[in-house]
């Protein structure tokens, strides 16, 4: 006789690691709705809604602001495959694990990478950018912007200037750091940015949201091409197409665009749970949200400060949503993690590369950017510490916590 599995039923599980992180109740509501075929008028009106809740979001009046169906990964797959051609030159700073992922993105869409490195816990300056570009000449600066890995939070305020003096497009990974974050996508002068739904958004992974500036489409249009099959007389077929077609930022463009030229089929549940995403956001309000991430985030900080843990990197350029602190001398870090799981349902995350088994990241974002989720993390952090032998102060990382939210510390 053959046997099923039961229904899906996971754990109850507080997520308070790098990402992902447990989703708005409403966000999972949203996800549940009936589907729809995706030239259905309520689907194209719901696709416009996204498009514009999504411009506010980003901070920009960019008409090509969509989504990409796919993970964050997509999305810095769309931007950087249909942005860059065979041979041109780009320029990655790297801080973290994903400034190499960016690196070997762009050299798998056979570009002539350059990177500049800083130690791990570090960001760039603009003047360390600049030169860069000068000796480079790069086409494209590819940036992380909070780069979860080190919990670091790169300033971009100067860099589209920057780039703007040298004739560089500027592209920006804000995986982590959209909407904790402060970004200004117009302002900062970016001309491509990405990002995900499962960090400060408070969604699921599996939807990118993505903005271009005018002069990216206008590159991305330069390299149009139109499937055979669906080819009309006078639609675009460039020698140097974009060598993706599910990527192809031109096609997706034609797809979310007036045409609604046939491309792939919608992910009709993540377009809910992104277009809920961003309504939940701008409900709030994105200061009250950047803000409400700032203070957890600074409590986070205290609390973990108070039971004597060292953190990890420049603190003054650390993303709110997340901290690294060092693990301490004598505690088995993964062992902890797992006690701090199975005992308390609590997710924290361990780090890559050189990082990996010396630090643990502790996020604060999207739902759970919360004063009791702060202090429940802190609260069982401290008895799992206990346990594996670390001297810790009886309660004084929630006291501490208690303090930021009730406007005592930071």
């Amino acid at each position: 006789m053959t046997s099923f599995p039961a229904p899906i039923d996971p754990p109850a599980r507080l997520l308070m690691g790098p990402g992902p992180i447990s989703a708005y109740p409403s966000v999972l509501r949203a996800m549940s709705a009936p589907l729809i075929g995706q030239y259905d008028p309520f689907m194209t009106s719901a696709m416009a809604e996204t498009q514009e809740l999504y411009r506010q979001v980003w901070s920009t009046s960019n008409e090509a602001t969509l989504l990409i169906d796919g993970t964050s990964r997509a999305g810095i797959e769309a931007a950087l495959v249909s942005l860059i051609r065979p041979g041109d030159r780009v320029l990655v700073p790297v801080f973290g694990r994903f400034g190499h992922l960016l690196a070997e993105i762009a050299e798998r869409a056979l570009a002539e990478v350059h990177t500049i490195e800083t130690a791990w816990g570090q960001v760039f300056t603009p003047s360390a950018i600049e030169e860069a570009i000068v000796r480079v000449r790069p086409t494209l600066l590819a940036l992380v912007q909070g780069d979860t890995s080190t919990t670091m939070n790169q300033p971009l305020d100067e860099i589209g200037a920057i780039c703007a003096r040298h004739g560089v497009l500027f592209y920006s990974d804000a995986t982590a750091s959209l909407g904790g974050n402060a970004f200004e996508a117009d302002a900062w002068g970016l001309d491509a940015a990405t990002a995900g739904l499962q960090k400060c958004l408070g969604g699921p992974s599996g939807s990118a949201p993505i903005t271009l500036s005018e002069r990216a489409v206008e590159v991305v249009r330069s390299r149009g091409r139109v499937e055979a099959g669906i080819r009309e007389e006078g639609d675009p077929d460039a020698a140097d197409f974009v060598r993706s077609n599910y990527f192809d930022l031109g096609m997706i463009l034609d797809y979310w665009g007036p045409r609604r030229l046939n491309h792939h089929t919608e992910a009709t549940s993540m377009l809910y749970a992104a277009r809920e995403c961003a309504r939940v956001l701008l409900l709030e309000g994105r200061d009250a949200v950047i803000e409400r991430h700032r203070v957890a985030g600074a409590a986070m900080l205290a609390g973990v400060e108070a039971l004597g843990l060292t953190v990890f990197g420049d603190v003054a350029h650390k993303m709110a949503n997340v901290v690294a602190v060092e693990i301490p001398e004598g505690v088995p870090g993964d062992a902890a993690r797992t006690a701090l799981l199975d005992d308390f349902g609590i997710e924290i995350g361990t780090s890559f590369g050189p990082l990996h088994g010396r630090v643990w990241r502790i996020g604060t974002m999207g739902y759970n950017a919360r004063k009791d989720t702060v202090l429940t993390t802190l609260a069982a952090l401290e008895a799992i510490l206990r346990r594996f032998g670390a001297s810790v102060p009886v309660g004084g990382g929630v006291e501490a916590a208690a303090d930021v939210f009730a406007g005592r510390g930071r």
